[in-house]
C-alpha cells in the first residue's frame, strides 16, 4: 500500500504536467476571438462607432464560445491522462 502511494504521487503531478503541455498550442481559435475584439475596440475612437461596437460585441460572444470549448477539451484530456495515469499505477503496484 506505501509503494501504491509513492508511485501515485510521483505519477499524478507528471501527467498533469505532460498534459499541459498538449494543450499549449490549441488555443489559436480563442486568440483570434480575442484579437476581433481588439479590432473592434480599436474602431471606436477612429470614428467608426457602430461597426467598432458590432466587433466588439462579436467578437466578446466568439471569445466566451470558444474560450468554454477550449476549457471543456482541457478537463476532458486532464481526465483521460489522469485515468491512463491511474490505470499505469494500478499496473506498476499489481507487480
Amino acid at each position: 500500500m506505501k509503494r501504491f502511494g509513492l508511485t501515485l504521487v510521483f505519477v499524478f503531478p507528471l501527467s498533469l504536467l505532460a498534459s499541459g503541455f498538449a494543450f499549449a498550442a490549441d488555443d489559436s481559435k480563442v486568440k483570434a476571438a480575442t484579437e476581433q475584439v481588439e479590432r473592434g475596440a480599436k474602431k471606436i475612437p477612429d470614428g467608426q462607432i457602430g461597426q467598432g461596437v458590432e466587433e466588439t460585441a462579436k467578437g466578446i460572444g466568439n471569445t466566451v464560445s470558444q474560450g468554454a470549448k477550449y476549457s471543456g477539451e482541457k478537463l476532458k484530456d486532464a481526465g483521460e491522462d489522469r485515468r491512463a495515469a491511474r490505470e499505469e499505477c494500478l499496473e506498476q503496484c499489481a507487480r
